[in-house]
């Protein structure tokens, strides 16, 4: 397959970010109720993504461009905070961008787990291999894993644009190792009108069976996605219709 140039130039950005500045730690919220359920969190956002899907309202964490501008934050000043706080804090959440780009992501993970926090990751399943070692190792306690849309290649990559078979494949891999993986993790799914159906859900709900949970989630308005363009949310009614026939086949729920 051939590669575009512009595509070219921006892997290259962003493997040379990977390589010279290791993981970029690009921002830390100190206190959450949702990201984690049943726990108050603190998120660690990480930057770089190999996904660049059409309504991302983060592009500062996935385009090289951008990532360049983010001065980062040392691990040792997030560390030293959850510290002095491990009373009010049950767990840490890394998200993204995509975490698991990250080969010193587990590092950091075992500190934080050694110190007695439980740990949440945000995904779009495009490592099977680590998210299948961060089980394995008890690293992780808390998976949510994004479905773009139909587990079809061509709908995905619709959303997605910048996606190949091999990674279309591994995402589907990470979905299965989610399922049969024993620990606590949901699917989700952000709607959105322009490139969502009510037949991509119950395609997608089908793909799913077995699941302990999938979410839908409504697409909100942000002034700066990816794709520049205008994107709009469903009617509820419309999600209310997707609920009642998914779950038939798995156990879907709706995020409002």
């Amino acid at each position: 397959m051939k590669v575009s140039k512009k595509n070219s130039s921006r892997e290259k950005l962003l493997i040379k970010f990977l390589k010279n500045d290791r993981m970029l730690i690009a921002g830390f919220q100190k206190t959450s109720l949702i990201d984690y359920p049943g726990k108050i969190s603190s998120i660690i956002f990480l930057a770089g993504c190999n996904f660049r899907c059409q309504f991302c309202y983060v592009p500062q964490l996935v385009l090289p461009e951008e990532i360049k501008k983010i001065k980062g934050m040392g691990e040792n000043r997030i560390l030293s905070y959850l510290n002095e706080n491990k009373k009010f804090i049950d767990a840490v959440v890394f998200t993204g961008g995509e975490p698991t780009l990250n080969e010193d992501l587990p590092i950091l993970i075992q500190k934080i787990k050694s110190m007695g926090f439980s740990i949440g990751l945000e995904t779009n399943g495009s490592n099977p291999k680590m998210l299948s070692d961060l089980i394995e190792e008890k690293l992780v306690d808390y998976v949510a894993l994004d479905v773009k849309t139909r587990l079809e290649f061509s709908s995905y990559k619709k959303i997605v644009q910048k996606l190949n078979r091999e990674t279309f494949e591994k995402v589907k891999k990470s979905i299965d190792i989610l399922i049969s993986s024993g620990i606590d993790y949901e699917f989700r799914t952000t709607l959105v009108k322009e490139l969502h159906s009510v037949e991509d859900v119950i395609e997608i709900c089908k793909s799913l069976k077995g699941a302990k949970v999938y979410y839908l989630q409504n697409f909100k308005k942000f002034n700066d996605i990816i794709s520049k363009k205008i994107f709009s949310p469903f009617e509820e009614k419309r999600i209310e219709e997707m609920v009642d026939r998914g779950k038939e086949f798995v156990n879907i729920k709706f995020r409002g």
